[in-house]
């Protein structure tokens, strides 16, 4: 049947084809949801058992931020404290999956080309299911210091946010800064969400799609962290992972969170567009 007969089909509507409602249902049963939902989820009880075990938290020292002094000060503390481990690598892992296991994992399982002859628009069908998995990946992020919020209060008190530079917050300030915080790190894990799902276009291995998007991401780290590369590491989407700390302060400081997001943005835009040009010249045969 060619395009134009289908198309004058009764019935046949392309956006309506895959609605999301479908695709976050077969995604949300998928036992990857459920461990990485789990593991999030238990992280703060680890932390917890962590500081219980060792006693009181030390920073990193390594001149940047210090939330680790400061973490057992309140819930609020704790849950900023859960971000900023987690922010490196931890949340990392959950959008890469959510992103780049998506379309190649149809292909894996050889259903890929009967969703596009049912017929769902190829536009249509990367579209369901980049929003599916950002939609995924956005609640990962907040799980996270949801649950170490509760966990936090239960274990150290409802109290104002202690700044490691000096001052406090007081738990009503505090949300909307650790809010801020949560956003920020979105979006700048979108340029991971859109290098995982250009990857899971061009393979059939959804393990490859995953990890070469966090290999890439920990690449990134890895180039940010030489110095004498001067300027040119503010290309990077890693020189601006940090740069919400800049929320955690009586006033807001936007600049450097302003610039992260262009950075992050800007890539995720390129290589969102590269996902839909060649997946609509591909050849699909799985």
């Amino acid at each position: 049947m060619t395009a134009q007969a289908t198309a004058r089909a009764p019935g046949y509507r392309p956006r309506r084809t895959l609605p999301l409602r479908v695709e976050a249902r077969r995604q949300l049963r998928r036992r990857r949801t459920l461990v990485i939902a789990a593991v999030l989820t238990l992280l703060p009880f680890v932390l917890v058992a962590a500081f219980a075990i060792g006693g009181d938290p030390h920073g990193r020292g390594n001149g940047r931020i210090t939330l680790m002094d400061t973490a057992t000060a309140s819930g609020a503390n704790f849950a900023a404290t859960a971000l900023f481990v987690s922010a490196g690598f931890v949340l990392v892992v959950p959008v890469a999956l959510f992103c780049g296991d998506t379309v190649a994992s149809e292909a894996s399982w050889s259903s890929l080309r009967y969703l596009l002859a049912a017929p769902v628009p190829r536009a249509r069908l990367l579209l369901s299911k980049l929003t599916v998995g950002l939609l995924f990946s956005a609640a990962a992020m907040l799980l996270l210091p949801l649950v170490a919020l509760v966990v936090g209060t239960a274990a150290y008190g409802w109290g104002p946010l202690q700044l490691p530079a000096g001052g406090a917050l007081s738990a009503s300030q505090a949300l909307p800064h650790l809010a801020v915080v949560v956003g920020y790190l979105f979006v700048s894990q979108l340029v991971t969400a859109a290098l995982a799902f250009w990857l899971s276009t061009v393979t059939d291995a959804p393990l490859g799609a995953v990890g070469g998007a966090v290999g890439l991401t920990i690449v990134g780290n890895v180039l940010d962290q030489v110095t004498a590369l001067g300027s040119w590491r503010e290309a990077l989407p890693a020189h601006w992972q940090y740069s919400w700390a800049n929320a955690l302060q009586p006033g807001w400081e936007w600049s450097g969170m302003i610039r992260g997001a262009a950075v992050s943005v800007a890539y995720a835009l390129v290589l969102g567009a590269l996902a839909f040009r060649g997946f609509a010249r591909k050849d699909v045969v799985s």
